[in-house]
């Protein structure tokens, strides 16, 4: 899927300055010349779907594979789990949660990395093109440099405000298992889930809720300010190229859709920060779970 991005980049490149020279002299570029660049992208997207697709079902079933080892291994110990606060959630919602995530977090992990080492050596040629920046002047491999800066800039800003996150999704795991385990026990046994006793539980957790709810506030106004921000700045590094008339096009498609790949892929920390907490607090409870597995085999 990584080769077929760098195919698209390299027809992105190609198609625009087709484009830009049809603008610019009518009558040059025949409309089959034209359909022709766009049968190109056709075939290349065809592949890449196709590639996706199988991708996707594979992956769905490599996770739930994990899962259902992970619940396996528990049920063997069940007997000596079962008094744990939450054991039936850890072994069912925990687990598929976490199943979930690895799903989602670890593929675009590894597709970091492999965009990385795909379109890194690609930027580093086009910042060729680019011999300084705005306000800070001539720079060796000026768009590489602008990538990595921003990328840990913004994980450097989303790790410190949301510091304070993977222990508060942490508490909110203990107080929704506690008013789920009443409101289960009250579905057998009368003398359980009282409204007073149903009333209490549930007011913990409106209250980590909204604890949760304030701090993702500011969390949220960090991200998506950065995020925001960060989407205009090759324009900025390009500006001098762009009005000195340096560049055409196409090379700048093919710089923002390059840039744009290689400062993802920098800025994986910072897109998949939230998720990233929501793992750490299942991953803590699991291994909090695991680690009475020991003394339950005595």
């Amino acid at each position: 899927m990584v080769s077929l991005d760098v195919q698209i980049n390299e027809w992105f490149g190609v198609f625009y300055n087709t484009i830009q020279d049809a603008l610019s002299n009518p009558g040059k570029i025949t409309f089959d010349e034209f359909l022709l660049q766009c049968l190109t992208f056709a075939k290349i997207s065809g592949i890449y779907i196709v590639v996706a697709v199988g991708l996707e079902f594979f992956i769905k079933h490599y996770i739930f594979r994990w899962r259902t080892a992970m619940n396996d291994y528990y049920m063997q110990h069940w007997t000596g789990l079962r008094h744990i606060e939450g054991a039936a959630q850890r072994v069912q919602e925990d687990t598929m949660r976490f199943a979930r995530i690895m799903e989602t977090l670890g593929i675009v992990f590894i597709r970091s990395v492999m965009i990385l080492i795909a379109f890194l050596p690609i930027l580093w040629g086009l910042s060729e093109h680019v011999k300084e920046l705005p306000w800070i002047g001539q720079v060796d491999q000026a768009l590489v440099f602008i990538a990595f800066m921003s990328a840990v800039f913004g994980t450097i800003l989303l790790a410190v405000v949301g510091m304070k996150l993977p222990g508060l999704e942490y508490h909110n795991q203990k107080v929704e298992a506690a008013y789920r385990k009443e409101l289960v026990l009250g579905e057998e046994h009368e003398e359980y889930a009282s409204p007073p006793t149903v009333i209490e539980l549930f007011k913990n957790v409106r209250k980590n809720y909204f604890t949760l709810y304030k701090h993702y506030l500011y969390f949220d106004i960090a991200k998506w300010s950065y995020l925001q921000f960060s989407a205009i700045v090759p324009y900025i590094a390009l500006g001098p190229s762009i009005v000195a008339g340096a560049i055409t096009l196409g090379v700048m498609q093919q710089v923002i859709r390059a840039f744009g790949k290689v400062e993802e892929s920098f800025q994986f920390f910072a897109n998949s920060w939230a998720t990233i907490v929501e793992l750490m607090s299942i991953y803590k409870r699991l291994k909090e779970f695991e680690q009475q597995i020991p003394s339950s085999n005595h």
